[in-house]
């Protein structure tokens, strides 16, 4: 649940634009072509293009395409295809 206005209790500084700042959710879809696709038809600018990004996970490596966009609010959605593991 947002809230943008709570009188009591809740608010823990002004609310001012951008209101997401060092927020990032991260989305995992089956393909993320259709949304990207979507977004570059509506002309939405990219924070940060595709990329391939492997993580390590020990003696293997955790793979994912990823893009992420920034909303009007300020909130980073980071929209990621899992792509599997390999070994190093």
């Amino acid at each position: 649940m947002l809230e943008q206005i709570h009188e009591v209790g809740w608010v823990t500084g002004q609310l001012e634009y951008p209101l997401g700042r060092g927020v990032n959710f991260q989305i995992e879809l089956e393909s993320i072509s259709p949304v990207l696709e979507r977004l570059k038809a509506f002309n939405v600018s990219l924070y940060r293009e595709q990329q391939e990004s492997w993580y390590d996970q020990g003696d293997m490596l955790s793979g994912q395409r990823e893009f992420l966009v920034q909303d009007p609010d300020g909130y980073l959605l980071r929209f990621i295809q899992y792509l599997g593991e390999k070994r190093k």
